[in-house]
């Protein structure tokens, strides 16, 4: 019953919520329920301006696997309340029985690794309100987290300049949260991962190195760092990548890898590099590519780990291409030949680890199946949410650029002129896009779930990173900073805005 699988990985207060819906003769109920983010990921020194959306294929497997069986429904006949009376009656567990799961349930989603913005719907989902209500907490866990860690990826892969990065997270991510870091990183352009299960769950090669433990093992019992290489290169002599940082990079590690390197081009084999785990790994790359070259192997590649993010690999970038010609290196032709292993900084999101996503009703059916839009008010703007049944597009202006996502509601289209695009928390703040202004106007939302059938497809992760790719291409540079990005416009309708106004208002008054 612990597993994430069980019907029952939600939290205590959805299925609290449901009976309580269910007792109100409510349950039924058609309700619409928005997934939203509400900020970016801000990680202290730097701050994403865009997220990566990743986790609608995990959800969805989720969502037709999960039942209300007798073991589910076992355990919540032992929940008690505080006075030790059954906190759930048997009239709602043989609804929750006959139910079975969440067949009923339609879900409308921004496909996987496209470029999402705050503020604009990732998720919806319409139908009986009691099973709507339940799925909250497992959408928000699995979304949410694949969609931060995405975000990330990207990031550290946009930081790169087309460098390979290599996810090495798995040790230090948080327990089975590694499988869907893993793929969250792949989503978000990373090249591989160590992580050997979720790779061939994906069909990708897992790919790595060793560890300073095998070269410490040899200078115990076996002989020296030259014999662990030796060694390793005598198992390997196809995938040779050693760690040359054990006792001193410079003087013994890169030195012993060149004579072993030697010895497999000899044989006819090609080494494929070394890594470099500590240190001032800018400096170290320099100088071992200098070294490196003068033994004629000046396409291997040098591997960097060790605290590895955006900002650092960027900072990195810029040593080399400022140290690199004091040694009289092609700094351009040492930068393509880095590979980055990160860690646990993009496993764990590192300095943003969690991302702020929220799931909130917005309209539900009254008793004549008429549908009544919804909303939450707040002290804080940012927290009044978007009433009403709603689509989203994206607005390309006449560049091709994104310049704005637009909410509407969902008898609305996009294809009057000119757009008027109101901010979403600050009344009476608006901008008009006239249609020379315009070039495309995109709907975002698909359907991924639809009276129980599912309608996305699983798909194969070259699609998610090619649409990760076109994305962005399509996002103005700004946005994409790695420091203090631009801030990207969510705007709401004329129609959306006006009803929001009118419902803030009333509850005012």
């Amino acid at each position: 019953m612990e597993s994430t699988s069980s019907v029952l990985f939600t939290d205590h207060y959805q299925l609290t919520m449901a009976q309580l819906y269910f007792r109100e003769g409510l349950h039924e109920r058609r309700a619409r329920f928005d997934h939203t983010f509400r900020s970016y990921p801000d990680y202290g020194k730097h701050q994403s301006g865009y997220c990566i959306a990743a986790g609608l294929e995990p959800l969805l497997g989720w969502v037709e696997d999960a039942r209300f069986d007798d073991v589910a429904l076992d355990t919540l006949r032992r929940f008690s309340s505080t006075t030790g009376t059954r906190l759930f009656a048997d009239d709602f567990l043989a609804w929750l029985a006959a139910v079975g799961g969440f067949e009923s349930l339609d879900i409308w989603a921004v496909p996987e690794g496209r470029v999402v913005h705050a503020g604009a719907p990732l998720t919806t989902v319409e139908g009986p309100l009691a099973l709507a209500q339940i799925l909250e907490s497992p959408l928000l866990n699995v979304v949410n987290f694949e969609t931060l860690i995405a975000t990330k990826a990207s990031r550290v892969v946009e930081a790169a300049h087309g460098g390979v990065v290599l996810e090495f997270g798995m040790r230090r991510a948080h327990g089975r949260a590694a499988g869907g870091a893993t793929r969250a990183s792949l989503i978000g352009g990373c090249h591989a991962s160590s992580n050997v299960v979720t790779s061939a769950a994906l069909g990708i090669p897992s790919e790595g190195t060793h560890a300073h433990s095998m070269v410490q093992v040899f200078m115990a019992v076996a002989g020296d760092e030259l014999a662990a290489f030796q060694a390793y290169a005598e198992v390997y002599p196809d995938d040779c990548l050693l760690l040359v940082d054990t006792v001193n990079t410079l003087e013994s590690g890169v030195p012993n890898a060149i004579r072993v390197f030697e010895k497999l081009r000899s044989g006819g084999h090609v080494p494929l590099g070394i890594r470099l785990d500590s240190g001032d790994l800018a400096h170290l790359a320099v100088r071992s590519a200098d070294l490196l070259n003068a033994a004629g192997f000046d396409q291997v590649r040098i591997v960097l780990s060790s605290a590895l993010d955006e900002l650092t690999i960027w900072q990195i970038r810029n040593q080399i291409a400022e140290e690199a010609p004091r040694y009289g290196l092609d700094a351009d032709h040492l930068l393509a030949r880095l590979v980055y292993g990160v860690g646990s900084r993009m496993v764990t999101s590192d300095g943003s680890p969690s991302l702020d996503g929220v799931y909130k009703v917005a309209a539900v059916h009254d008793e004549a199946g008429r549908w009544v839009p919804a909303i939450k008010l707040s002290d804080s703007p940012e927290k009044v949410a978007n009433p009403g049944r709603k689509k989203v597009w994206r607005v390309y202006d006449e560049r091709g650029t994104a310049t704005a996502d637009l909410v509407g509601l969902h008898d609305e289209d996009a294809s009057e002129r000119p757009l008027h695009l109101h901010h979403p928390t600050v009344p009476g703040v608006m901008r008009s896009l006239p249609a020379d202004r315009v070039s495309e106007v995109e709907p975002l939302l698909v359907p991924a779930l639809v009276g129980g059938t599912r309608i996305a497809v699983p798909e194969d992760l070259d699609t998610l990173r090619k649409r990760r790719l076109n994305d962005l291409e399509r996002l103005d540079p700004g946005v994409r900073r790695i420091v203090n990005p631009h801030r990207y416009h969510v705007s709401l309708t004329d129609k959306l805005n006006t009803l929001k106004g009118e419902l803030i208002a009333s509850l005012n008054d």
